[in-house]
C-alpha cells in the first residue's frame, strides 16, 4: 500500500469513528440566546448639529431706517463658546437640561418686550431654554452693585448674563468716560468673583434726545451726544476685560442717525427716550439675529 492510499485509509477510519462516538466539529447552536444573556434595546443617539445645521437668519431694518449696520456680535476670542457648545448639545437632543440666560438691565429692559422678544425667539429653536429678565428703572450699572441684588443675581446661576445699561448714565449732564469706566468695574468686578466663569455680554443703549428748556419757550428735544460716548465706554470696556459686546447704538446708525431712524419710523415715544412697542419688539430682533450669527459661526467652526 503506497504512501496516499494509507492517508486516505486513515482519514476515513477517523471520520467513521468520530461519527460511531458522537464527536461534533463545534457545539449545536440553540434557537433562542438564553434570557440572561438577551442585549437590552438602545436607543440611538441623535447626531450633533453640522454646518448644514445652522439657523437661518437675515438682517431687516425699516425702509426709513439709513447708515444701519449689521446686526453682530463682537467676540473674537470665543467668549460665548460654552453657551454656544450647551445651546448645541440641547438643539441636538443630546442634553435636556434648561439653560438659563439671565438679562439686566434699566428700563428697556423693565419694560420686558424687548428682552422676551428675543427669550421667546431662543426658545422657539431651542426649547429647553430659560430667559429671566431683571430690569429696574432709572438704573444705572451701579444700581446691581447694591448686596441684595447682587445675591438675585447669584440666585439665579445664569450660564449667560446680559447686561443693558448706558441710557441713564449718559443723560447725566456731568456725565464723565472714565467715572462710567470705573462704575462698570466696580459691577463687573463683583459679578465676576461671584460667578466666576459665567459668559457675560454687554450691550450698548439704544439712541435717545435729551429737552432744551428756555425761557418763555416751550421745550424743545435734541440728541443727546452723551449717549455715543456712553456706548464707546462700553465697548472699550468689553474689549478691554475680555468680554463680549453686541453694538445695539452703531448697529441702528450710531450720531444722530441712531435717533433719527427710530423718530421718523415713529418708533419712538413722546419723551424721546423710550419706545413703543415695535421699537422694543425690533431691538429684540436685531439682538436675537446678532446671537444666532454668533452661534452659527460656532457651529461652522466646530
Amino acid at each position: 500500500m503506497n504512501r496516499t492510499n494509507r492517508l486516505l485509509l486513515f482519514v476515513t477510519l477517523f471520520v467513521l469513528g468520530g461519527a460511531h462516538l458522537g464527536v461534533r466539529a463545534q457545539d449545536k447552536v440553540p434557537a433562542h440566546a438564553p434570557k440572561s444573556l438577551r442585549l437590552k434595546r438602545v436607543k440611538p443617539f441623535r447626531e450633533v448639529p453640522t454646518a448644514a445645521d445652522t439657523i437661518a437668519v437675515r438682517d431687516s431694518f425699516p425702509r426709513s431706517f439709513r447708515g444701519v449696520r449689521q446686526s453682530v456680535i463682537q467676540d473674537s476670542l470665543g467668549i460665548l463658546n460654552p453657551i454656544f457648545l450647551r445651546l448645541n448639545e440641547v438643539y441636538a437632543g443630546a442634553n435636556q437640561d434648561t439653560v438659563r440666560i439671565l438679562h439686566i438691565g434699566d428700563s428697556h429692559v423693565r419694560g420686558h418686550i424687548y428682552p422676551q422678544t428675543m427669550g421667546h425667539k431662543l426658545v422657539q429653536i431651542f426649547k429647553a431654554l430659560k430667559y429671566t429678565d431683571m430690569g429696574v428703572n432709572g438704573a444705572t450699572c451701579l444700581t446691581f452693585t447694591h448686596p441684595d441684588r447682587m445675591a438675585e443675581i447669584i440666585a439665579y446661576r445664569p450660564e449667560l448674563l446680559i447686561l443693558s445699561f448706558g441710557t441713564n448714565e449718559s443723560h447725566n449732564r456731568s456725565y464723565r468716560a472714565n467715572v462710567h469706566y470705573h462704575q462698570m468695574d466696580e459691577l463687573l468686578s463683583q459679578l465676576r468673583d461671584s460667578l466666576p466663569g459665567v459668559p457675560i455680554l454687554l450691550t450698548t443703549p439704544p439712541g435717545s434726545y435729551e429737552r432744551l428748556r428756555y425761557r418763555r419757550r416751550k421745550g424743545r428735544y435734541t440728541v443727546n451726544p452723551r449717549t455715543e460716548t456712553a456706548a464707546g465706554s462700553i465697548t472699550k470696556y468689553a474689549r478691554d476685560h475680555r468680554l463680549v459686546v453686541w453694538d445695539l447704538y452703531r448697529t441702528v446708525g450710531g450720531g444722530s442717525d441712531a435717533c433719527e431712524n427710530w423718530t421718523k419710523a415713529r418708533l419712538m415715544r413722546p419723551d424721546h427716550v423710550h419706545y413703543v412697542a415695535e421699537g422694543y419688539v425690533l431691538q429684540g430682533e436685531l439682538f436675537y439675529r446678532a446671537f444666532i450669527k454668533a452661534y452659527n459661526r460656532y457651529v461652522i467652526s466646530r
